[in-house]
């Protein structure tokens, strides 16, 4: 491969630490990211109720058709324009990770941040990180497709997007591609017996978690949340304090009985939802009990893998929506490794796992690293479908195998050939990082536990725990 002219999708905390990477290597001559938002800082741009977007009920097709934005002026000049895209965030948004694991390798977050960040803190802490890129963004540039191309008689990548405030459509040729855009966009709400009539006679009552934005909607209702991932733990803690008590959690299997809480109760799954004219607003649990005259059910279920800018790719890459499929180490297409994704992986810490696959990435584009053969690459794709299976679990490096991976991609980049001062390595997990990273689920329990007081809460040290090498 001969990479000269490299596209990057996406210009928020994957899309600009992979620009950053690749303009240290000093190979590339055309590094151009595409970023459909107004703004750095990608899905971490809070999306109020205005940017649109409801439910759909239920919600089992990776294939929906790209966003569109609502946009507004902006205050005070009418010329300019602000685009808003639906995204995860809420209001009261904090992040799961301390911010001492969280950060990039080469800069840390502010002093005065609590050790949780808010999503306020955090946007403004990738804007700052991001400004070194910013020269190389297209702003509310959308890409349509990428597809094959033959330029003098070299393959490469046809880009097609779109100018979101002009309605212009444009196309470029680029050597390869970094696909950085997520996958938070998609959502996932399973079919469940009765969940159409259900939703059709009690309009507005099932959201799914990408529509949550805070718990004053819910005030005073009887709320059931489906799930106990990051957000489903998140929102539920925030609903006690406005909705009806208990909240419900539904989730598979139930946690310890010391997880429960006068304000929050954990139930099976939902096996059916009863039909309106049996009972009122009522669930089934597959242990049997019906629940009546719930308010609102918030499905917090997690998303699909959707590239529809990719769709004429073969092999196609997407099948079911839960992975990406022909990737050698989540992040090479080994059919055209000239196409690279970054990002894929869940759970991680993922500004950190995202640098360790750039610099991955910048090695092998650069020619200072190789690629196994294509037969090598399937091999590992199949090791792992047998390991962890076909779908959902594809993906998953729950922790160890988080600081496992990312450890090996750095001992990867620095095998490079060429001067150590070529590119840049960031660097392994500390004895301290693994030690923090082991203890962050009671680490946030304890954060969470102080209450207000947890916004003047900075170190771990703060919290009472003290790392003693």
């Amino acid at each position: 491969m001969v990479i000269s002219r490299i596209a990057i999708i996406g210009g928020g905390p994957a899309g600009t630490a992979v620009a950053k990477y690749l303009k240290a290597e000093c190979h590339f001559n055309v590094i151009d990211i595409f970023e459909q938002r107004s703004s750095l800082g990608g899905l971490w741009n809070y999306s109020p109720e205005s940017a649109g977007g409801e439910t759909r009920v239920p919600q089992t097709n990776p294939f929906l058709p790209l966003e569109k934005p609502s946009i507004h002026k902006k205050s005070g000049n009418a010329h300019e324009t602000r685009l808003e895209f639906q995204t995860p965030m809420y209001e009261n948004l904090e992040t799961n990770i301390p911010h001492n694991l969280m950060q990039y390798s080469d800069q840390p977050f502010l002093a005065e941040d609590q050790l949780f960040p808010s999503r306020e803190s955090t946007l403004q802490y990738l804007q700052s990180h991001g400004q070194d890129a910013r020269d190389l963004v297209k702003f509310g540039t959308q890409v349509t497709e990428v597809c094959h191309a033959n330029e003098d008689g070299k393959p490469s990548w046809q880009v097609h997007y779109q100018s979101l405030t002009l309605g212009t459509i444009h196309k470029d040729t680029y050597d390869a591609v970094v696909v950085a855009s997520g996958h938070y966009t998609v959502p996932y709400l399973p079919e469940i017996d009765g969940i159409g009539q259900w939703n059709y006679t009690y309009k507005g009552s099932i959201y799914h978690s990408k529509f949550y934005r805070k718990s004053q909607d819910f005030d005073g209702m009887k709320v059931l949340v489906v799930g106990n991932s990051a957000s489903g733990q998140d929102i539920s803690a925030h609903l006690t304090s406005c909705c009806k008590l208990p909240v419900m959690v539904s989730v598979r299997s139930k946690p310890p009985p010391e997880r429960s809480s006068p304000s929050k109760i954990f139930v099976p799954e939902i096996a059916e939802f009863v039909s309106p004219l049996c009972a009122r607003r009522a669930v089934r649990f597959s242990d049997g009990q019906v629940e009546m005259d719930i308010d609102a059910i918030i499905f917090c279920t997690g998303y699909f893998y959707s590239y529809p800018f990719l769709s004429s790719i073969l092999p196609p890459l997407i099948d079911t929506g839960e992975r990406v499929q022909n990737l050698y180490q989540h992040i090479f297409s080994i059919h055209h490794p000239s196409l690279a994704f970054v990002g894929i992986p869940k759970p991680i810490v993922p500004f950190r796992t995202v640098e360790g696959q750039a610099a991955v990435i910048s090695s092998v584009w650069s020619g200072r690293l190789d690629l196994p053969s294509e037969n090598v690459m399937h091999a590992w794709e199949e090791s792992l479908i047998t390991e962890q299976g076909p779908g959902r679990k594809f993906h998953d490096l729950s922790h160890p195998k988080d600081f496992n991976y990312y450890d090996e991609l750095i001992e990867w980049v620095q095998s490079a050939r060429g001067e150590q001062e070529i590119g840049n390595t960031p660097p392994k997990w500390s004895k301290k990082d693994r030690w923090v990273r082991e203890r962050m689920a009671q680490i946030k329990e304890a954060f969470v536990r102080a209450g207000k007081a947890r916004h003047e809460i900075c170190t771990l040290e703060e919290l009472g725990f003290f790392y003693e090498g």
